[in-house]
């Protein structure tokens, strides 16, 4: 498509100031929070109402021109990279809040709210929204819903996909349709569960209702460290094991807590090889048996320290640590890679063992940070973009790190979805039946193809480039892997 054609086109339908085709004006849109990878979109669009982006995707589908939704950026998958021969579309625009019914506990929002503005909104209220990611202060629930997003506290209140009632989307052919509502259930196929996860291949999502929910009397954090990363990994599964589901149960190790100590301070001990985070919430008198039980469960994992928030301030400090790890690591090396993987929790020792061995062997320092109640695990690996060939090493080492998590019958992601950093491990995760049936699903709700192309699933010319077509075979690595 000529560019100018096109953008004489956009013209008629967005004013001038809504449409930014320079380099200049589009360097903020090269790239998600995977900077690694970057490259301009063709041009980008800035609508701020429905009818607007409506009209823009019909011509995207008229033209066959690609169209990449793009939310607050915060995505580390690469998700929201743009098409070289495409539209990007952002929906910073669409941040507000349009309408607050604690009567059913819900509110409705458009795509560019951000995460945290929802708790801070209802606060005063009594209520909160519960999927709270790292990024809470500066990502949207449009993006949390294209990512299924989780949190440090979704072990207990579950992802993205557990926490909203309806949405309503623009089709790739341009129409407004709406899934769910504000009741717990509707009629027909679960198209709101396909659509969360999705990472903008089946439609662009304008409007989420999502759930609010009372907050809990009281929230108390139990603070565990350990001389020692197995100790603190056999730690978790001995409180699940007790039939105790924490609000959160979160892990550091060493390096991650020596990073986020000197970071915001947040009074972790820095010669523990790792520390647990557990929180309990709910009314004062089970918080109060719950924070007693825990205690007696962990005596006799030998832990080197132990703590409890004794107020509110302490609590939130606990976790200002753990939330900022990623920009706390940050500080340590000029670049880092975030992977995404999760594993069944009895495998943490070993995967954490494994993951050390692989650092030594790729000369690559690893941090670890993970959500160990429900085992997400979020390896970040630390590397020099302007050494010749450590992005490289640092692809290799991550690749190892989800083929291990696959290995032990875990996934390739948890929450940061898969977009273009993971879709060769998506060979191995899934056999030719499979993809298959993506892809069908694909061209039956996009049949031009024109919402993110290349993004999450893989063709299976790829995956036998790649060698993996003996899982695709029916040969799959493990019987774990036969629930998908």
């Amino acid at each position: 498509m000529d560019k100018k054609l096109l953008i004489a086109a956009l013209h008629e339908i967005l004013p001038e100031a809504l449409v930014l085709h320079s380099d200049e004006a589009q360097r903020p849109f090269e790239c998600d929070a995977l900077s690694a990878y970057r490259r301009l979109p063709l041009i980008t669009v800035l609508p701020d109402t429905i009818e607007q982006v409506q009209a823009v995707v019909r011509l995207c589908y008229q033209l066959g021109v690609p169209l990449v939704a793009r939310g607050a950026g915060t995505g580390l998958s690469g998700g929201a990279m743009p098409d070289e021969s495409g539209i990007l579309l952002s929906l910073a625009k669409f941040n507000r809040i349009l309408e607050i019914d604690l009567d059913n506990h819900c509110a409705r929002v458009e795509p560019g709210v951000r995460n945290l503005a929802i708790s801070e909104t209802v606060a005063d209220q009594g209520f909160y929204y519960a999927p709270d990611p790292s990024s809470q202060i500066a990502c949207t629930i449009g993006g949390n819903v294209a990512e299924n997003a989780g949190g440090v506290h979704c072990l207990k209140y579950g992802l993205t996909v557990h926490n909203i009632l309806g949405l309503k989307l623009i089709t790739p052919e341009g129409d407004l349709i709406a899934l769910g509502g504000k009741s717990y259930d509707s009629p027909g196929y679960d198209l709101l569960a396909l659509m969360t996860g999705s990472e903008g291949l089946l439609g662009i999502i304008v409007e989420v209702t999502v759930k609010l929910l009372p907050q809990p009397e009281r929230k108390q954090v139990i603070l565990a460290a350990y001389d020692d990363v197995s100790k603190a990994a056999a730690a978790v599964a001995t409180i699940i094991a007790a039939g105790i589901i924490p609000a959160g149960l979160e892990m550091m190790d060493k390096l991650a807590i020596q990073a986020a100590e000197d970071y915001c301070h947040p009074g972790y001990p820095t010669e523990a090889e790792a520390i647990l985070l557990c929180e309990v919430d709910g009314h004062n008198e089970e918080v109060s048996e719950r924070i007693m039980q825990l205690r007696e469960l962990l005596k006799p994992t030998q832990p080197i320290a132990f703590a409890t928030a004794d107020n509110e301030s302490q609590r939130l400090q606990f976790w200002a640590g753990r939330k900022a790890a990623f920009p706390a690591i940050g500080r340590l090396s000029p670049d880092y890679y975030c992977m995404d993987g999760t594993i069944p929790r009895r495998h943490l020792p070993k995967v954490l063992k494994d993951i050390s061995a692989f650092s030594d062997e790729f000369g690559l320092v690893v941090a670890n940070v993970f959500h160990a109640g429900d085992g997400n695990l979020h390896p970040l690996i630390l590397y020099n973009a302007n050494k010749p060939g450590e992005l490289e090493k640092a692809e290799q080492l991550g690749g190892k790190i989800l083929e291990l998590c696959l290995s032990v019958g875990g996934t390739i992601t948890g929450e940061h979805g898969v977009g273009i950093e993971k879709i060769n491990q998506m060979c191995s995760q899934f056999t030719t039946a499979e993809l298959n049936q993506f892809h069908a699903i694909k061209e039956a709700l996009d049949p031009a193809g024109i919402l993110n192309p290349g993004k999450a699933i893989p063709t299976l010319h790829r995956c036998a480039e790649l060698g993996a077509m003996h899982i695709h075979q029916g040969q799959l690595p493990h019987p774990e892997l036969e629930r998908f």
